[in-house]
């Protein structure tokens, strides 16, 4: 489905999934680049990669001068996670790893287990590791984004990714 995505997103892409293909740690694209691969018609920003916290590290090491922010630990009111920055071709890479969100009654999720719930999809000759539409959905209407949780999925019905 490279069509859905911008030239520079797609060549950002290819490239990162050159570099990260080594990486021990399981990683896949989430964000509407994801999005984009899988059919769902939103204008791709940055490329997200979400990983583990190790990841995220090892990720900052393979991409070297492309990192813009170094990765570090971060926390907002509803999320923390280890995060970081790189250009890749012109466009932002955000590295995000550990992904840990607040519960109605303070305590944290665990980091989401990425290798068990990663797919692929083809971008030409390339095979990206994706998050399921039908796993971001349920990520965004626990964050109240209602909306987008409901653009995700409606294509998700349309991938087989219930």
């Amino acid at each position: 489905m490279s069509e859905t995505l911008p030239a520079a997103h797609a060549d950002a892409v290819r490239t990162l999934t050159r570099h990260l293909d080594g990486l021990a740690e399981p990683w896949a694209l989430t964000g509407s680049t994801s999005f984009a691969l899988q059919g769902v018609p939103v204008e791709p920003d940055d490329v997200d990669v979400q990983t583990t916290e190790a990841g995220a590290r090892a990720a900052e090491t393979l991409l070297g001068e492309a990192v813009t922010e170094p990765v570090e630990r971060v926390e907002s009111e509803r999320i923390r996670s280890s995060l970081g920055a790189a250009r890749v071709g012109g466009v932002t890479v955000e590295l995000i790893g550990g992904v840990e969100k607040r519960r109605a009654e303070g305590s944290w999720t665990e980091p989401p287990p990425i290798g068990e719930l990663r797919r692929t999809v083809a971008l030409g000759d390339c095979i990206v590791p994706v998050l399921p539409l039908a796993y971001e959905a349920r990520a965004y209407e626990r964050l109240g984004r209602k909306e987008r949780a409901a653009l995700l999925r409606e294509h998700a019905e349309y991938t087989s990714d219930t």
